[in-house]
């Protein structure tokens, strides 16, 4: 005969709190997925009460705030977002004892609209390479030629190390999402940018500091270069060489990816370079080749066009 499962009283305040410390400390999420987390689930405690015991929570409350949320206009996939974050919060719960079960469970999350990801042409991704006159021309060629020629999201081309580059080989060592590391083969083309900004990046770095310490890109106070200066480099190049205005670091993984494709790489493989997790993600780029297929079929076909 099975015994009640005990449940032990713990404000929401609280089992958030504790819940956020295992997904940093023990599960060892990223920053950006622990703050998101975050703000999903103190949106979530506004609308409950911060005191309120966890096991006191019904799935009513659960959709009554969803509905809130969508009133307010929040989009399809902000709803299905803080729906996750919650029944994430709630399956720890049940773990810990704080809840007998997860009222979150079984919820649906609103129907979100299938987006493909934007890509640049390859005429795009050359403008971007020319030549400028900026001081920090030879540093953004080369960042430019291993985010674009391997993939990398912007978090895992500032996040490399000069121990993380073997100009031998041809490899990078990449640490992507929930910390796995990958390695990705460096085109020859980029091996050549990359060796020209190593061999002026030297200048200026204190002699303290380790190579296991050294960031590979640096900005000109010699420290690790930040997300947001790369998407703005990329918008100030854009400008400059004439490239498309709207590029993004991640609109050049996406053309990364798609461009593999379309030269016949295996979807096994890109998943591989991209580092997914599950190959359905990767998926959505065969998805972008046949509505770009569908697009030509239609301008040019004349069997396509309406008499």
């Amino acid at each position: 005969m099975m015994t009640e499962m005990h449940v032990s009283r713990l404000s929401l305040q609280k089992a958030i709190g504790s819940f956020l410390d295992e997904l940093s400390d023990v599960r060892l999420a990223s920053v950006h997925t622990v703050a998101a987390y975050r703000r999903d689930l103190l949106k979530f405690m506004a609308h409950c009460g911060a005191d309120v015991g966890v096991d006191t929570i019904s799935r009513t409350q659960i959709q009554d705030w969803l509905v809130a949320c969508h009133a307010s206009g929040l989009a399809a996939s902000t709803l299905a977002r803080r729906l996750s974050a919650v029944s994430s919060f709630f399956d720890d719960a049940v773990r810990s004892g704080h809840c007998k079960s997860n009222v979150a469970a079984g919820i649906r999350a609103p129907k979100q609209p299938r987006r493909l990801p934007r890509t640049l042409p390859p005429e795009q991704t050359s403008a971007l390479m020319q030549k400028t006159d900026r001081a920090s021309d030879k540093r953004d060629l080369a960042l430019l030629a291993v985010m674009y020629g391997c993939g990398l999201r912007v978090s895992e081309v500032v996040g490399l190390n000069m121990h993380d580059i073997n100009l031998d080989q041809n490899e990078l060592r990449v640490l992507g999402k929930g910390r796995k590391e990958r390695i990705v083969p460096l085109p020859e083309g980029a091996v050549a940018y990359v060796q020209a900004y190593l061999s002026e990046r030297g200048a200026g770095l204190v002699e303290e500091e380790t190579e296991q310490d050294q960031a590979v890109f640096l900005n000109k106070y010699y420290g690790r270069l930040s997300i947001r200066s790369v998407q703005r480099m990329l918008k100030e190049r854009a400008v400059q060489t004439g490239a498309d205005v709207s590029v993004s670091p991640h609109r050049l993984r996406h053309s990364f990816a798609t461009h593999l494709l379309a030269g016949g790489v295996d979807l096994r493989a890109i998943q591989e370079l991209l580092g997914h997790a599950s190959l359905g993600t990767t998926e959505r780029y065969t998805h972008l080749d046949i509505a770009k297929l569908t697009e030509v079929y239609d301008k040019t076909h004349p069997r396509a066009r309406k008499k």
